[in-house]
């Protein structure tokens, strides 16, 4: 069980690594293996990743040897061949090993190299065993150094494993097989170490200094579990090397000058509002330099664009001195008269992201920095600064993040306890989700609000969920900014070098509360007082320098003030802003796609439909293979040729509408991107967007691509089975371009709500917060169809509740209603009846003057069902979305006549179609569809109403009466008719549950919501009246 204990004392005992094993040639203890036979076992096996031996218990010494040995014999020493050569050919240990220096005669079927030694010659037998010993010695020290790190500028607590309790020093040499006597031995060192520097042979004192002073200093290093040999070779070089932490007087200057700002800066804050709330850095000073370094080793390797992301603490303090907002932009942010001037709502000041172009002026390179606005739902962030930098890795055209990359700030409760970092993080090698790696740098309080971490995680380290994508983990005492500094180099190196993730443990202190209101001595008084004891690390710092002569007091003391007048200049100007605006915040700006002032360049859509000829060339691509030699699944052969078929009769399915959509925005060199679980075939093998080859292994073939020769590229991509960092990085890649479609569609539409932080914090409400518009689409599907009350509904009552159009406000009918409609609402939500509309509703998505989250309750029946097709002739020139689709039958030509008007949505108006014709009222009762839910279509149901004055108004859902959309359309049909008129409900009763589990009573339900919506006398006499 690991926990953490209130010790400074660590024991670290020998890894179990090298297992002891008792051969008959004496009794000598030796860590090999004795059976040839697990030699060739091991050793045969050939992999694309190279095995790392003597890990935590995987591998041994001999192990290593042998694996070597097999690549190059004359690599390893003659011993060490001679023995191997006669182990292959059978020989026990025993009478395998022979001297190196050549004696007189063989063994017969030996290599004739040697004459055989005795094992139990005891001065052979404690060369090879110290040897063997020291190595493990060494390797003890990379595998659990780390363990025995000072790494808490506290010092209160330090991690423990009880149940391997072990010890380095000279007390316990014993354990390794060694004493004392042996300290001032001269061992040769193994090629897994670099301690020697150019050195190859070093006295065991020196060996173990140099070990300590790697791995048992400020700096801890976990990376022993990475199962590559040449990452763990890289990682020992940089930690081993001596010399590694040598800082010239200039680069201790500049950090130096870092540490300042950082300090200052919180300081000034406090000065001038010291009760207002900040999550100020306190204790954490070095998390500036630290970044700083990250960005500037990046920058000079090549990176263009940094996307950031973290929590609230220490945001204002990473806005001002890493991201280089206007200090006067956030002081004003403290004023309590300051008015917004943008539409929306705004946020608190610690929640605002930035974007902005400057000179690094250690690459002197350009840099774009951006940090992503985000609420107070710790983590969630993480996915869709992994899908923005995604999307901008995309569009230039940088496969292998050598221009884009990513910097994650992590508190340490929260990386350990929140899923969406997991899921983030087996995101990170995935083909379509790769970001090519990661800097994850953890602000580790040691405590997370007032939970202590033997409350707060089961792991000894609040790191240790990295390890399941092999990310080095280094730990680092971040009072010692030097070591903060070079350990985020090496961190920066390394994903820049290997393009893979890496997390930094910023192991440090909270020196206030939760917030600078809080207090923490009720809870944490121990801590607390030794934090009141604690000298800041600027002042720590500085004494250093100036004990070594780098800089005078005098220096130090006007690099201080330097930086106090650039805060309090900017303070005073802060007093000259009256008016707040949250445009100037932006994370994510969309050159030239607004106007100057961020406003649509017109307020009217053009209309969605397309030429005959186009339609039928991308349908005609949808039913073909267009590579040559390529076989396809006989059912899938059926398929292609429906489509064909449909194409002939001038119609489509849902599929088939889907495809043109799609399509036809590619030819306009729109980007479409679809993500989701299960999406290339689709859940219900309706899609089949990705066609595979039954005779050749993973050969693909995307018809979607080979549409026209200077299309836009079409992704599309199963996910992971994950919904909250799935659609959260696809929320992030959609934010990068407007010129694009992104769209994440739930394998049940039910399934969002393990997403329901991504929806409610960012897409439902991200554009009033944060001035920021996004044009995603969510594809839910939806239906009862007695599939039981889990893959039922996608619970539309929650998004039509989270809608902000006004309930009892009949808008103002004028000029592009429905265009200017959309623009103020927070998102749209559609539940498209026909292929055609959904056609539609894709297509404006693209070609409206802004960009609003698009939510699509899409049908599972309706895929295939016969009635559930449209007509080329309304998807041609000069057609458009149909919010509202009125009835174009018999009731249409004498309303008058019509006794019952029946508003529905979706699937229901196909089982009402069919309960009409089967009851003969075709004449009597109008079914009228509402395509578009929200923004409600006031002036279409509206003019229903009115051509149907003499009917009763019903509205109709499969849903029970306190889910689907009764809730949300109930006040607005009232609106609309001006409560002059009764409205009626027809549907299921009020339930827990979505959807029943048993067939028979499904089919009761619906009968029963028939009757009530076609028996005329029934519904006069129904106390569900709305």
């Amino acid at each position: 069980m690991h926990h953490l204990r209130t010790t400074a004392a660590a024991r670290l005992r020998p890894l179990t690594a090298v297992v002891s094993v008792r051969t008959h040639c004496g009794s000598r203890t030796w860590p090999v293996q004795p059976h040839r036979r697990m030699l060739q076992s091991s050793s045969r096996h050939k992999s694309s990743v190279a095995v790392e031996p003597f890990l935590h218990g995987g591998g041994n010494y001999m192990e290593e040897m042998y694996r070597t040995w097999l690549d190059d014999p004359s690599s390893v020493h003659k011993s060490w061949d001679v023995f191997f050569r006669n182990a292959e050919t059978g020989a026990a240990p025993c009478s395998a090993y022979h001297s190196p220096s050549p004696l007189q005669g063989t063994l017969p079927g030996q290599a004739t190299v040697a004459a055989p030694l005795s094992i139990s010659d005891p001065h052979l037998e404690k060369l090879v065993g110290d040897h063997l010993a020291v190595h493990t010695l060494i390797r003890a020290y990379q595998v659990r150094g780390h363990h025995i790190a000072k790494l808490d500028p506290l010092d209160i607590s330090c991690v423990d494993l009880d149940d391997a309790p072990c010890s380095i020093g000279s007390h316990d040499l014993g354990s390794y097989g060694l004493n004392e006597s042996d300290l001032d031995k001269v061992f040769r060192l193994p090629k897994t170490t670099f301690i020697g520097g150019s050195e190859d042979s070093l006295t065991l004192r020196e060996i173990m200094r140099r070990l300590e002073a790697a791995y048992c200093q400020h700096i801890g290093v976990e990376f022993m579990f990475i199962n590559d040999v040449q990452q763990c070779q890289w990682i020992r070089h940089k930690f081993e090397s001596p010399g590694i932490l040598h800082f010239s007087a200039e680069e201790k200057r500049t950090l130096l000058a870092r540490m300042v700002q950082s300090t200052r800066f919180e300081e000034f804050l406090q000065r001038k509002w010291s009760s207002e709330k900040r999550f100020g850095l306190e204790g954490c000073e070095s998390l500036i330099p630290a970044l700083k370094t990250i960005i500037d080793q990046s920058s000079s390797s090549g990176v263009e664009s940094v996307i950031m992301g973290m929590p609230h603490r220490g945001r204002l303090n990473v806005l001002a001195n890493v991201i280089r907002k206007e200090l006067d932009q956030i002081f004003c942010q403290f004023d309590p008269k300051l008015e917004a001037a943008d539409e929306g709502s705004g946020d608190v000041k610690y929640h605002l992201g930035m974007f902005h172009k400057r000179m690094n002026r250690l690459s002197d390179k350009m840099v774009t920095l951006s940090l992503m606005a985000n609420p107070s739902h710790l983590e969630a962030v993480d996915p869709v600064v992994q899908g923005k930098t995604k999307a901008e890795q995309f569009y230039s055209g940088d496969s292998e993040g050598k221009k884009v990359m990513s910097i994650l700030i992590h508190g340490d409760a929260a990386f350990a306890g929140q899923g969406v970092v997991y899921e983030t993080f087996h995101l990170s090698d995935l083909p379509s989700y790769t970001t090519h790696g990661t800097v994850h740098v953890v602000v580790n309080n040691q405590i997370g609000f007032t939970t202590d971490p033997r409350m707060a995680r089961s792991s000894a380290y609040p790191t240790d969920v990295a390890r399941v994508v092999n990310a080095p983990i280094f730990h680092v005492n971040a009072d010692d900014p030097e070591a903060v500094t070079y350990v985020c180099k090496v961190a920066s190196e390394w994903r820049n070098t290997f393009h893979k993730d890496v997390v930094v443990d910023l192991v440090c202190y909270r020196r206030n509360g939760h917030n600078e209101m809080d207090e923490p001595m009720f809870t944490q008084p121990l801590m607390y007082k030794r934090i009141k004891k604690q000298k800041g690390v600027l002042l720590t710092y500085a004494e250093k320098l100036m004990g070594e002569g780098v800089v005078t007091m005098q220096e130090y003391q006007e690099e201080v003030a330097k930086y106090d007048k650039i805060c309090e200049d900017a303070y005073a100007r802060s007093k000259d802003e009256k008016i707040l605006h949250i445009k100037h915040w932006l994370d994510s700006p969309w050159p030239g796609f607004f106007t100057a002032d961020g406003r649509p360049k017109t307020m009217s859509c053009e209309s969605t439909g397309l030429s005959e000829e186009q339609l039928v060339h991308i349908g005609q691509v949808a039913a073909s293979v267009p590579v040559e030699g390529f076989t396809v699944h006989t059912g899938l052969s059926r398929v292609l040729k429906a489509r064909a078929d449909m194409l002939r009769q001038r119609a489509c399915d849902w599929a088939l509408g889907e495809y043109m959509a799609l399509g036809s925005l590619l030819q306009q060199g729109v980007h479409v991107r679809l993500s989701g679980q299960d999406v290339e075939r689709g859940t219900f093998s309706h899609r089949h967007h990705v066609l595979h080859d039954q005779n050749v292994d993973k050969k693909t073939c995307v018809p979607m691509n080979h549409i026209s020769p200077d299309q836009a590229t079409y992704t599309v991509c199963n996910s992971s089975l994950s919904e909250y960092g799935v659609l959260g990085f696809e929320l992030g890649f959609a934010m990068a371009n407007p010129n694009a479609l992104v769209l994440w569609e739930a394998q049940f539409g039910d399934f969002h709500n393990t997403a329901q932080c991504i929806i409610d914090q960012f897409i439902s409400s991200g554009q009033a917060k944060w001035f920021r518009q996004n044009g995603i689409v969510l594809l839910l599907p939806h239906g009862m169809e007695g599939m039981g009350p889990e893959h039922s509904s996608a619970r539309p009552e929650r998004f039509l509740q989270m809608c902000n159009d006004d309930q009892d406000v009949f808008p103002n009918e004028r000029e592009d209603f429905a265009v200017r409609q959309m623009y103020r609402c927070n998102w749209m939500v559609v539940n498209c009846s026909t292929p055609a509309n959904y056609f539609h509703a894709l297509r404006r998505q693209i070609l409206l003057p802004f960009r609003k989250p698009l939510i699509v309750f899409t049908p599972k029946s309706l895929l295939r069902h016969p009635d559930a097709r449209s007509s080329l002739d309304h998807m041609l020139p000069g057609t458009h979305f149909r919010r509202v689709i009125p009835d174009e039958g018999p009731p249409a030509t004498q309303p008058p006549n019509v006794k019952r008007l029946i508003f529905c949505s979706g699937k229901i108006y196909y089982d009402l179609e069919r309960e009409r014709k089967n009851r003969g009222m075709d004449a009597a009762v109008a079914l009228v569809r509402v395509e578009q839910l929200s923004p409600f279509p006031f002036d279409l149901v509206k003019a229903e109403t009115e051509r149907y004055a003499n009917a009763d108004v019903v509205w109709c859902q499969e849903e029970h009466k306190n889910q689907g959309y009764y809730d949300y359309i109930k006040p607005r049909l009232q609106t609309t008719v001006g409560h002059t008129r009764p409205v009626w409900y027809a549907g299921r009763d009020p339930a827990a549950a979505p959807a029943t589990g048993n067939k028979h009573t499904h089919l009761t339900e619906l009968q029963r919501l028939l009757n009530t919506a076609f028996d005329l006398d029934l519904a006069r006499n129904n106390p569900n009246k709305l």
